[in-house]
């Protein structure tokens, strides 16, 4: 709801500093643009010429050195006493009207916001000094908002009230929340009070701060700063206990159920290890855990190296999506590799299995891309040997932003189980990421246990957060064990538990030729393959398009299957790679589609002229298939053919009405196409390197790469193949059933 008060405010920025800052919104809103333009405002009438959406050291140094304190005596301008009282009214307190004076409501009204501050004992009355003037322009609330706690608030008004005159440290918020801000100023708090001065404290979890800490255990009949900094660490934990400043019984309870939670050795004490949890994501990394996980196969040596190091679950990834051409980059035994889930039940060790593509940002996070990652996973699991029951752990590996789960993670993560329960829910779904990812995927319903990234400290995702309550495996630091051939860097987890991995597995599904598929499965296909297409906005009754989903399933899977499967094995091609590019092109026929087709057959035979354009159940062009024509003649993919003219009509056109005529030619030529691409297109439009020779077994990025360009090079091919990715993986389900069988 719109603000008068706010509303004036921004009248006032716009009519007086507009032409030096730019015009706001007169919305009667508080947000980000009014507060920047309120600081440049205030950088206006300090004389500083460099303007800054931030209030940062130069504002603040030049503030402290005019205006130590500013009041009624030392507001020197109407233009500057309306800035603090526009500032007041955007910040939700009285400003006293817009006269440009201190007067005795913004008095008030000063005095008000440092009392919820929590600064009202260490600068009483009711000056403006700058620190308080930087907190007043910040989006920051010093009253509860959302949902905060009364018991988070005390202690971020207790930081505020002890700490705000010290040089580095500057006020935080008192919303109830814990937060980043927060946390960074708990470090703070706690290097003061070791003695360190301005400019050695530096909110950082350091060897200074972490030797300091070790000569501060805290236990019951402790009383005084430690045990406040301690119960405070214990209140933005989310533990249920009092702020207070004396370790009592009740608080030596809370800590030994902490303890338990964390996995820490349950003693009801604040020892070093509890302190480091209650600090800092990853806590004390001297510790020891249980699991595991890494990039490196597990021989028999290193399987002994572990089980020297304690370690008993093993976390491996079902696949490795990339192809790294820079050999110093390269992981080739990131995935599970041959042989390898043997050895590791061999030698009594259990495995869980990680899934994770290519998402290092929000923008591969989508509800299509989880029933991808869903099916994919599926698909990997299966071919490793791992039974039903187990639990998938789907990476979310980036600092996801509270706005990025809500609008991409979690949509992600229904399609993964939605994709799940497509397939039966043979497997569980976990999650991956930071402790905030974990948590909201976690109460969204869509995973059963989390694995918290915990090692990367620094993510706003775990800075401030609690452990999930759901953990099952925590990482907190990578480290090297082993020697010899049994030497393996390993990312080491403490173990809660809640997960336990396999230590039994089905044999390993060989990676075999494609067979035709087993009509039992010709329903559930038709039916998977609509559901994956209307997440991507396609109805089954094809909309605006020409062919309906049943039309085109049964054209470019089911009718021609004794052909698919015989390209398959003549070419070395998976089924799946042939399916999903005609089906996909079929599905995207529309009308205007067939009126450009005659248009070109009758130019063609009125005029001789060729107009070339994508046509036939592949939308498939002219020079495409004479490329891939020729390139088959020369690498003897055909037999009998003659190379042919790219710049002659009849050539192109006969090339192009061959496939507009017959759906076995389309569909033969759809695997001589993805032969061209794989060998680099030559004498084509598209400068791709050649790829490794057409084999069963390519990984993710071959695929993308194989379907990516059957499209085209542009920028849109690029999108559109991680939509076709999803496709190809619901396709390959079907035909891997039907060839394991």
């Amino acid at each position: 709801m719109a603000d008068e008060m706010v509303m004036r405010a921004q009248r006032f920025l716009n009519t007086v500093y507009g032409s030096r800052i730019g015009i706001i919104d007169e919305d009667g809103r508080t947000g980000w643009p009014t507060m920047f333009a309120l600081t440049k405002a205030l950088q206006i009438e300090l004389g500083i010429t460099a303007l800054s959406n931030t209030f940062g050291p130069t504002t603040l140094s030049t503030l402290a050195t005019k205006y130590p304190a500013l009041n009624a005596s030392t507001v020197p301008s109407g233009n500057f006493g309306q800035i603090i009282q526009s500032a007041l009214y955007c910040k939700g307190y009285d400003g006293g009207g817009f006269d440009g004076t201190y007067n005795a409501r913004v008095q008030a009204g000063v005095a008000r916001l440092k009392l919820d501050m929590g600064v009202d004992g260490l600068m009483p009355g009711s000056d403006l000094t700058p620190k308080v003037f930087k907190a007043l322009l910040t989006m920051d609330a010093y009253v509860t908002v959302n949902s905060g706690t009364q018991e988070i608030r005390a202690v971020q008004r207790w930081l505020n009230g002890r700490y705000l005159n010290r040089r580095d440290f500057y006020a935080i918020p008192c919303d109830g929340h814990n937060s980043r801000d927060v946390a960074k100023a708990m470090l703070f708090a706690v290097q003061f009070e070791l003695g360190m001065a301005d400019g050695t404290a530096n909110g950082v979890f350091g060897p200074g701060t972490q030797a300091g800490i070790k000569s501060h255990t805290v236990s019951q009949g402790s009383q005084g700063t430690w045990v406040e900094l301690f119960s405070a660490g214990m209140v933005l934990n989310s533990r249920p206990n009092a702020f207070t400043s004396s370790f009592d019984s009740a608080l030596a309870g809370a800590v030994r159920d902490f303890q338990s939670f964390a996995a820490l050795p349950v003693s009801g004490t604040g020892d070093f290890s509890t302190w480091a949890s209650l600090l800092v994501s990853y806590g004390d990394q001297a510790r020891k855990g249980a699991a595991c996980d890494g990039v490196t196969r597990i021989t028999p040596a290193r399987a002994a190296a572990l089980k020297a190091e304690g370690i008993t679950y093993v976390g491996r990834y079902l696949t490795n999506p990339l192809v790294v051409k820079d050999p110093t980059k390269d992981l080739p035994e990131k995935a599970i590799q041959e042989g390898e889930l043997a050895t590791i039940a061999a030698n009594g060790l259990r495995c869980f299995p990680i899934y994770q593509t290519y998402g290092r940002d929000a923008s591969n996070f989508t509800y299509t891309a989880g029933r991808t990652a869903g099916q994919a996973a599926v698909n990997a699991a299966l071919d490793h040997g791992f039974k039903a029951g187990t639990r998938i752990f789907f990476a979310v590996d980036f600092d996801a932003m509270d706005s990025d789960i809500t609008s991409n993670v979690l949509p992600h993560f229904k399609g993964i189980q939605d994709a799940m329960a497509d397939d039966g829910n043979r497997y569980q779904i976990g999650v991956y990421g930071p402790r905030n990812v974990c948590t909201r995927v976690s109460q969204a319903g869509h995973s059963t246990a989390s694995f918290v990234s915990d090692m990367s400290s620094g993510f706003s995702g775990n800075y401030g957060y609690p452990l999930p309550a759901d953990w099952a495996y925590d990482q907190i630091v990578t480290r090297t064990v082993g020697s010899g051939a049994g030497s393996i860097e390993i990312d080491n987890n403490i173990a809660s538990g809640r997960d336990t991995g396999q230590n039994s597995f089905d044999p390993p599904r060989p990676v075999k030729a494609d067979v035709r598929l087993d009509m039992t499965v010709w329903s559930a296909m038709q039916t998977d393959v609509g559901k994956y297409m209307e997440s991507l906005g396609y109805p089954n009754d094809g909309g605006m398009r020409s062919y309906q989903h049943w039309k085109c399933f049964q054209t470019t899977v089911i009718e021609h299957d004794e052909l698919i499967t015989e390209l398959s094995n003549r070419y070395n091609l998976r089924k799946a790679l042939i399916q999903t590019s005609a089906y996909w092109e079929m599905r995207h026929i529309a009308p205007d589609d067939l009126l450009a087709w005659d248009a070109v057959i009758l130019a063609f035979n009125t005029t001789g002229h060729f107009e070339d354009t994508s046509a036939g159940i592949a939308k498939q062009r002219g020079l495409t298939l004479l490329g891939a024509h020729n390139n088959a003649v020369r690498k003897g993919y055909i037999t009998g053919g003659s190379i042919l003219d790219k710049t002659n009509d009849e050539h192109l056109y006969n090339c192009w009405k061959a496939s507009y005529d017959s759906e076995t030619t389309a569909l033969t030529n759809v695997a001589l196409i993805d032969l061209w691409d794989i060998d680099g297109k030559p004498e084509g439009d598209d400068d791709s390197p050649a790829m490794r020779s057409p084999r069963l077994d390519y990984v993710d990025s071959e695929i993308y790469d194989v379907l990516r360009r059957y499209q085209g090079p542009g920028n849109e091919a690029y999108k559109e193949a991680k939509k076709r990715m999803g496709l190809y993986y619901v396709m390959e389900k079907y035909n891997s059933i039907s060839r394991n069988r």
